[in-house]
């Protein structure tokens, strides 16, 4: 696009200038403004997209570029985001209570974390700072641990390397869900500018006994007594490798070896393109690592160790990555065996695969699907004993984190092969057996980028006026979720369909089922289920391209 540099924007770039209390990125945007005014059209183009914010706060909080601008994650950004949290939280009765405040090490997180930890010191809140950075898990775990009335994380996850984010707990211990965060934005907008809001020093900062008792806790994790099993593991640039490393000291399981390329938290993650363990590529060092070391099982943790991801070894001798809905089941199914609470639920999302709730019915618990995102799983109902997403994310321990917690999942999966080992047997076993009992489940996930948002509301649009009546050659009906969510459900023989535009990424997707019965052997159910599911991919495809 080709901007100019109007007197609307240049007032609103030198008064966004003037109310930045950060040197750095006042100069940053200064440099852009005034090439901007030489004439220069793509210093107009990124600001006009830099001016174009706020960035919005939404149940996941914030996330976007680190730059200055408020469309963008920066100090004056996250003092006036905290400014309105602060405010929120005091009008809900909670003024003057204890919040923590964690983070990670990407770009920015450090002087992002000191700034919120001023912010709520100067409104009066008794602020709790985590010993430098750490796992999103451990902050969620220290919410309920200290009584905390909120948490805060600077994080962006697994984003790409330019990003970084704020998410926000509150007195559950999980997620806000709606109306805290329109309310919270409300508050964000009536905040003053960012030089204005007051901020002191004085936060406590913990030491070591936080982690300890979040550590002590996930060693209780393994459900069996055996601990003799080969572990690779990669921390993808991120946090999580030394806290993996202690949860497994603690636990017993004393074979584990790290990529040692990504064993250090690096915020420009050099091995990887994209540090999420589910993009292509991402775990090629960790699987030949496994291969290596003759390992029993591969785990992958993002960059701030929520999200855990398997890999197992083939028939062939060869290493791949489970998927998350195989990891789910497997790892369901292992917390249904031996779970001791009386009357458990499990629960997942209503685009994960349906095979959790045929696996909780022969278990005689209770199951229960919500919308996507952990702030709705947690929240699932009394007696949650599992819950994950397809998208890597595991709550192993509801009990004491209200959250996905890649650290825990890790521990208990280790547990899990260690079992199996034992027995000379294998995940892919279990997975194979959960297959014939309750029919092939396959999945795979369609999505479509875009740089304008209003496409995905004009695709949307399209199929609420006119719903396939058959896609891969199945007959469906359509099922619309409005007003409770923005999300489209196809369902027929066998085949499911949710459609849904991302709460987090500029993408609308598309999340894929078949079932197929085992009705001779598995290999052919598999392969019919394969041959299905591809079709369905292939008609996805086409209708959303």
């Amino acid at each position: 696009m080709t901007t100019s540099l109007t007197p609307v924007l240049r007032d609103q770039a030198f008064r966004w200038i003037a109310d930045d209390p950060d040197d750095d990125s006042r100069v940053e945007l200064q440099n852009i403004l005034a090439r901007a005014m030489g004439g220069e059209a793509e210093a107009a183009d990124e600001l006009a997209d830099r001016m174009a914010g706020p960035l919005e706060f939404g149940t996941a909080g914030l996330r976007g570029p680190v730059r200055a601008g408020p469309n963008g994650m920066n100090v004056a950004v996250v003092t006036r985001t905290t400014a309105g949290v602060a405010a929120w939280l005091t009008a809900q009765g909670h003024g003057g209570g204890v919040v923590v405040v964690g983070r990670d090490a990407r770009h920015g997180s450090e002087a992002f974390a000191a700034a919120a930890a001023e912010v709520l010191t100067a409104a009066g809140f008794a602020v709790k700072v985590l010993p430098g950075p750490l796992p999103t898990p451990v902050l969620a775990f220290a919410v309920l641990e200290l009584g905390a009335v909120a948490g805060i994380q600077i994080t962006a996850s697994h984003n790409p390397p330019a990003d970084n984010g704020y998410k926000l707990y509150d007195a559950t211990g999980g997620q806000i869900v709606p109306p805290s965060d329109g309310q919270i934005e409300q508050a964000i907008e009536a905040a003053s500018p960012a030089i204005s809001v007051p901020r002191a020093p004085g936060a406590e900062v913990l030491g070591d006994e936080l982690l300890d008792a979040y550590l002590a806790k996930v060693a209780l994790l393994p459900r069996g007594p055996e601990r003799e099993v080969k572990i690779a593991a990669t921390a993808l640039h991120g946090v999580g490798a030394e806290t993996l490393r202690a949860a497994f000291e603690r636990a017993g399981f004393t074979d584990l070896r790290q990529v040692t390329e990504q064993a250090t938290p690096d915020p420009d993650f050099p091995t990887v393109s994209f540090p999420n363990p589910e993009e292509p590529g991402a775990t090629d060092l960790l699987l030949a690592l496994a291969s290596e070391v003759d390992a029993d099982l591969a785990i992958a943790l993002d960059p701030d160790a929520d999200r855990c991801a398997l890999g197992v070894r083939t028939r062939d001798g060869s290493w791949r990555m489970l998927r998350g809905d195989e990891t789910g089941v497997l790892l369901g199914r292992h917390v249904l065996s031996t779970v001791d609470k009386a009357d458990p639920l499990v629960a997942t999302t209503i685009v994960s695969s349906s095979m959790l709730g045929e696996i909780a019915k022969e278990f005689g618990a209770r199951y229960a699907e919500t919308l996507t995102g952990f702030k709705w799983l947690v929240r699932a109902g009394e007696g949650l004993v599992f819950a994950y997403e397809e998208a890597l994310g595991l709550c192993v321990n509801p009990g004491f984190v209200r959250d996905k917690d890649g650290i825990s999942a890790a521990v208990l999966a280790a547990g899990l092969a260690a079992s199996l080992r034992a027995a000379g047997r294998g995940p892919l076993d279990v997975l194979d057996e959960l297959a014939v009992r309750h029919g092939v489940h396959v999945t795979d996930q369609v999505s479509l980028r875009v740089t304008d948002l209003s496409v995905r509301e004009k695709l949307m649009a399209g199929l609420r006026a006119a719903p396939p009546a058959s896609v891969g050659g199945t007959d469906v009906t359509m099922e619309d979720l409005l007003p409770d969510a923005d999300v489209l459900r196809l369902t027929g023989d066998g085949v499911r369909v949710v459609i849904r535009p991302s709460g987090t990424e500029p993408k609308l997707k598309a999340y894929l089922q078949v079932k197929q019965a085992v009705t001779g052997e598995l290999a052919e159910a598999r392969a019919t289920a394969d041959a299905r599911l591809a079709a369905l991919r292939a008609d996805i495809e086409a209708r959303l391209s």
